[in-house]
């Protein structure tokens, strides 16, 4: 081999070196998620004031009753996030990672299996996927050398981005099936075998989840720059026997109160899925419910299930703190009329066929101000809904594209990527490069599927 052949290969795939120059934006201009947040607020602020005729006290009173709009939600995103983590850092389930890691040996397996866990974790639950994925990727590096583990962890975050575009859980998809949301009187009921499973998203979800897959793959670096996973191993960690002299120490230490609470839990969950049925029964509520069950049998004493929950409080800080301040995000865009003028600027330019295209695009750029998929189409859903059928265009594409565009900027908006961050001690510039290259596949890819899949199905 000639010295000038070794300095490429040294150097890595050409995919890497392109991969890397996303990294100076990472580095050099992306802040912490708090601050990107508030950059935000100002802009839409200014935005709004310039762009509108809502004027600065009503941009300031949307933006204040925006915030209390969603505390609730807040909450409730919180709970949710520190419960499956919960589950995912739970000794029994970290054991089965840890043995299913030594299922493969080479980097390229390693890859493939954590991204195929990914897409399925996703199905189940956004939550559990962000935080399982990235304990998935520590034992891979643990048990396979050559691993980057930056590409690893931004590589395992966009599976649980790309499996919400496939699976029953995601928001919209839930919405339109249901028989009341807002705009049944237009569009009418729309099943999840019309929208999530009809043909055209079928074939372009495996485009781009096969696509990423090999991405990645072509896109790991060279052994000098590899990155691997350098944390204490707590996997053995030594279980302190609780002390059991007095009434109270028993009581905390009682598996039977678990037991029982653990059980009419699973009543109740089966109930409802014999009531409802599966895909009718995954509220957000009721899927956290679960996992919340589940938590009650993993951790079999009250004192080992509430010291849990307190070593994840921390991985909702983020979560807990933002969310109220991106409603105040979504109430200024939604009430200046913001949000309709971005989103119908885009849908005027459109035709039936390319409708699906401008709603991916302007999903993508309202997902930045509204990184809430039910909040967002609460904003774009009518006047995309609307364009649909006066174009005629095919209205499920249309709401396809939508989710796509709506998960696919998650890979440069940092709220979700938080928790998975939090989990394994990382910062977002050590990861948000390889998204944002991940992102710029996702988006030609798509675009290219929404126009040419069609054609054949």
């Amino acid at each position: 081999m000639s010295k000038e052949s070794s300095q490429t290969l040294d150097r890595g795939s050409f995919l890497w070196r392109f991969s890397k120059k996303f990294n100076f934006a990472a580095e050099n201009i992306i802040p912490d998620p708090l601050v990107f947040c508030l950059i935000l607020t100002i802009l839409v602020f200014a935005a709004g004031v310039i762009f509108t005729d809502y004027g600065v006290m009503g941009m300031l009173t949307s933006w204040y009753n925006g915030i209390w709009s969603q505390i609730a939600f807040a909450f409730q995103m919180s709970f949710m996030v520190v419960t499956c983590a919960v589950t995912a850092r739970s000794k029994q389930v970290k054991s089965g990672l840890k043995k299913f890691a030594k299922l493969v040996s080479t980097p390229t397996a390693a890859v493939i299996l954590l991204m195929a866990f990914g897409y399925a974790s996703s199905f189940l639950n956004w939550a559990f996927c962000t935080i399982v994925t990235p304990i998935l990727a520590m034992q891979l590096t643990k048990h396979v050398k050559g691993l980057h583990f930056p590409m690893l962890i931004a590589a395992g975050y966009s599976t649980m981005c790309l499996g919400q575009c496939l699976g029953p859980s995601a928001s919209v998809y839930a919405l339109l099936a249901g028989k009341d949301h807002f705009l049944v009187d237009k569009i009418g009921v729309l099943t999840q075998s019309v929208t999530t499973y009809n043909p055209m998203n079928v074939i372009v979800w495996i485009i781009l989840a096969v696509g990423t897959i090999i991405l990645t793959l072509k896109t790991m670096p060279p052994k000098s720059e590899v990155v691997e996973y350098q944390a204490a191993d707590d996997d053995d960690e030594v279980e302190i026997e609780e002390p059991k002299n007095t009434f109270a120490d028993k009581m905390n230490g009682s598996r039977v109160i678990m037991t029982l609470i653990g059980i009419a839990g699973l009543v109740n969950i089966v109930f409802t899925f014999m009531k409802n049925g599966f895909l009718g029964s995954l509220s957000l509520n009721f899927v956290i419910f679960i996992f919340l069950t589940a938590n009650f049998l993993l951790y079999n004493t009250p004192s080992k299930f509430i010291n849990a929950y307190r070593d994840n409080l921390s991985l909702a800080t983020d979560v807990m703190i933002q969310f109220p301040f991106y409603g105040g995000i979504s109430g200024m865009m939604a009430d200046s009329g913001l949000g309709q003028i971005i989103v119908g600027g885009l849908c005027q330019l459109a035709t039936a066929y390319t409708l699906p295209v401008f709603s991916y695009l302007s999903a993508s750029v309202v997902n930045l101000f509204i990184p809430s998929q039910g909040g967002q189409w609460i904003v774009q859903g009518p006047i995309i809904m609307d364009a649909a059928l006066r174009l005629n265009a095919n209205v499920p594409h249309v709401v396809n594209a939508f989710v796509y565009g709506d998960e696919a900027t998650n890979l440069l908006q940092p709220l979700y990527v938080i928790p998975a961050l939090s989990v394994v001690g990382m910062k977002l510039k050590d990861v948000w490069g390889y998204m944002a290259f991940i992102w710029l596949f996702w988006c030609i890819a798509t675009v290219l599927g929404l126009l040419v899949v069609p054609m054949f199905v």
